[in-house]
């Protein structure tokens, strides 16, 4: 039996999509090729809300995290982390011998517009990594007030973790700044996980040209002009994931349409929240929760494992919790194509087993 996946990513795929990932291969130099790729990078900047170049890469979100970091960092990162993956950014910054400090929230609390200017305004730092969704806790970080922060020091570029976001709620790249804003396909895009995409600043690649030692496979200065000069990549990219991702963009766009897919994550989001506070409680502050996954304090000490036993021949799996809040949390996603009708499926069944 198949199982709804509640999780925050991968989730479910529409069957159409899927079907696209069956597409006849066709050769990654070839012209179709670079046809395909340039679709997908116009759709991609009308998403994004950016004239900057976009990347793709065979590779998690990641991939391109760890290459942004390596690639831009001349001086050193200053890495702002309200969970798991940010502090992620500052494990692979460390990894790869890149100078960078980590500056953590406090439980449940957002990076603030405070916290960055304290810290740039140091001069110590030439890159700021912001998460802007992050999966692990359910916070949504106030970017656009961050990058009101970041303007103010115009030597430093501006990273940012859009890969729980991105397509799930609004991330207008140019009209803040974003340097390099990175996301993937297996969250709110609705494609399988194995791509992941970035759009670059030319000041980005700039920047990048000064670092001596930028990697072999995630090279920002070999992706970034290969894909602005030929609309290629360095190496083989996956065209099963790119066959798909122009389709689904399509659907987004054109379809559904943005400002109504941002809408249904909104909708979604309230409903599992104020279903979490009328059972639980909510680990991200009131002003700062996820409209693509919910976070919930186990006030009731809920096992979730047997839950998600429990659960299966119903057709559904949520998540538990992740990193230090492990044992604390649950998580529950509603990011993707998921529709109303179906997480209140999913909600009544939790209600029936739990007893509520």
């Amino acid at each position: 039996m198949q199982k709804h996946l509640f999780i925050p990513g991968p989730i479910d795929v529409r069957e159409a999509v899927l079907e696209r990932m069956a597409t006849p291969m066709i050769g990654h130099r070839s012209k179709e090729a670079t046809a395909l790729q340039s679709r997908i990078a116009e759709k991609l900047q009308t998403l994004m809300e950016t004239k900057h170049v976009i990347i793709l890469s065979t590779s998690s979100g990641s991939g391109l995290m760890e290459s942004a970091i390596r690639s831009t960092t001349r001086k050193k990162a200053a890495v702002f982390s309200v969970g798991a993956f940010g502090d992620r950014w500052y494990d692979m910054a460390r990894a790869n011998n890149v100078p960078a400090d980590l500056f953590q929230s406090e439980r449940g609390e957002p990076t603030t517009p405070e916290m960055v200017d304290e810290v740039l305004a140091t001069g110590e730092y030439d890159v700021v990594t912001v998460t802007h969704n992050e999966t692990s806790t359910g916070i949504v970080n106030p970017l656009g007030a961050i990058s009101g922060v970041v303007k103010k020091y115009p030597d430093v570029l501006f990273l940012v973790d859009a890969v729980s976001s991105m397509g799930g709620d609004r991330v207008p790249v140019d009209e803040w700044g974003i340097d390099i804003c990175i996301s993937s396909t297996q969250k709110c895009i609705g494609l399988p996980p194995g791509m992941s995409f970035a759009s670059v600043s030319q000041r980005a690649y700039e920047a990048a040209q000064q670092v001596e030692f930028r990697g072999f496979y995630f090279d920002l200065v070999k992706i970034y002009k290969m894909a602005q000069e030929k609309a290629q990549y360095p190496s083989t990219p996956s065209l099963s994931h790119m066959f798909a991702l122009d389709y689904q963009l399509e659907q987004m766009l054109h379809v559904e349409g943005l400002e109504q897919r941002y809408a249904r994550h909104a909708r979604l989001a309230n409903r599992v929240q104020s279903w979490a506070q009328q059972h639980f409680g909510l680990f991200a502050k009131e002003g700062y929760r996820s409209n693509t996954v919910t976070c919930i304090e186990n006030t009731k000490g809920v096992d979730v494992s047997q839950l998600n036993e429990k659960l299966a021949p119903l057709g559904f799996v949520i998540s538990g919790g992740y990193g230090k809040y492990k044992t604390d949390t649950f998580r529950i996603s509603h990011m993707g194509d998921t529709q109303d009708m179906l997480l209140e499926e999913l909600l009544s069944s939790i209600d029936s087993i739990l007893g509520f």
